[in-house]
């Protein structure tokens, strides 16, 4: 899918999505229809380049952003 042009409140929406442990890619899909590369897309245009190699960072190691093995580590 290609990336959609989001207005100002729904790319704010994305972001705080990305940002948030809990707020898997899954779920940021079934709200906005962007994919995982989609999200790292936006967030590498729309963050400041220290502020999206945190992000990567922290979203790297987190299993928590993937649905199924969030759900295979809790089985």
């Amino acid at each position: 899918m290609k990336r959609k042009d989001l207005n100002p409140s729904e790319s704010d929406a994305v972001i705080r999505m990305a940002w948030h442990d809990r707020t898997s890619f899954d779920e940021i899909r079934e709200r906005t229809g962007l994919s995982e590369s989609d999200v790292i897309q936006h967030m590498r245009a729309q963050l400041k380049p220290s502020s999206f190699r945190l992000w990567r960072k922290r979203v790297s190691g987190r299993i928590t952003k993937h649905r199924k093995r969030f759900k295979q580590r809790n089985d």
